[in-house]
This record gives C-alpha cells, sequence and structure tokens, in this order.
C-alpha cells in the first residue's frame, strides 16, 4: 500500500524579500524606484538633457512595468501616449518644468533655480504616466487600446497627487541632508 504525502508547503524566505507578490505592487514598487530616478535627474545641471533624461526614464519605466504585466512593449506607442498625457496638464506645468531646465543655462543661480523646480515636475510626471499605465494593465488594457484622452483626467488627478509625493520625498531628503551635516 503506498501512501501518497501532501506537498511541502512553499517556504519563503521574508529576510531575502522573496514574498510572492502582485503585479500592482511590482508596478508600485516600480513607479516608485522610477520617480526617485527621475527627481535625480532632474537636477542635472544642462539644459533639456535633463528633459531627455527624465522622458528616456518614463519610457524605461513603462518598458519595465509592462514586462511585469506580460504586455508588449512599443517604444513609439508609449511615445504617442505620454506626450499628450503630460502636455494634458496645461501650460503652467509644462512652462515649469522647461523653464526649470532652460534657466539652467545663467551660471550658478540658473542651476539652483532649476534644481528647486525640476526635480518635483519631474516627480510628479513620472508618477502620473506610472498610475495612468498601473490602472490601464490593471484593468487588463494594453498599450495598443490606451487612448490618451480617455485617461487625460485621471492622469490630471495623479499629477497633482505626484507633485505632493515628490515635495514630501524632496522635503524627506532635505531634512536627512541638513541632519548629516549638523
Amino acid at each position: 500500500m503506498t501512501t501518497k504525502t501532501a506537498p511541502a508547503p512553499e517556504v519563503v524566505d521574508v529576510e531575502a524579500n522573496e514574498v510572492p507578490v502582485t503585479n500592482a505592487e511590482q508596478a508600485e514598487r516600480t513607479l516608485k524606484h522610477y520617480m526617485y530616478w527621475s527627481m535625480g535627474f532632474g537636477l542635472i545641471p544642462l539644459p533639456l538633457v535633463d528633459i531627455a533624461a527624465i522622458t528616456g526614464t518614463q519610457i524605461k519605466m513603462v518598458a519595465s512595468m509592462s514586462e511585469i504585466y506580460g504586455i508588449k512593449f512599443s517604444e513609439h506607442r508609449v511615445k504617442n501616449i505620454v506626450t499628450p498625457l503630460v502636455a494634458s496638464v496645461g501650460l503652467t506645468p509644462i512652462a515649469a518644468g522647461i523653464l526649470g531646465s532652460l534657466v539652467k543655462i545663467i551660471p550658478f543661480v540658473g542651476t539652483a533655480i532649476g534644481a528647486l523646480s525640476m526635480p518635483v515636475v519631474a516627480g510628479a510626471t513620472t508618477y502620473a504616466v506610472g498610475k495612468v499605465f498601473i490602472m490601464h494593465f490593471e484593468s487588463g488594457g494594453t498599450l495598443l487600446d490606451l487612448d490618451p484622452k480617455s485617461v487625460k483626467e485621471y492622469y490630471q488627478r495623479m499629477f497633482q497627487e505626484g507633485t505632493k509625493v515628490a515635495e514630501e520625498i524632496k522635503a524627506k531628503e532635505e531634512a536627512d541632508k541638513s541632519k548629516k551635516s549638523v
């Protein structure tokens, strides 16, 4: 007589961070990771190079999220989605981002002024772009059926939320920095 044994329960090494997570949780971690990178790229002292780096970071973020959700990635399609989304927040935030980049032309003072505004704008746009793609992918969408017009209001809300998140991150970093210098 043979006895069947129950399969051993899956052992999860919590210390090694091998806890299984959902696609949404992985995408949120990815969003946070790329948001920090975008904010850092906002500090690049060269005008427009910062914007190129931030845009590239957002495209890489969407590529990573596409992989998480098993969705075929197309850089061309992502650019065609992201550009109208970013433009949908209106002229003021876009102008602030471009001005924050261009003001870096002015030696010393321009770099300081750009360092005040660009990280927050970069973080907010990256946050909003990531949130739009997470929402869309979670609802079963793909890059082929994401219409920027249909998510414009959601993007705008997420941009406002992202601005607050980026400001909090920046304030925390500045506080940590001042503690270290004391």
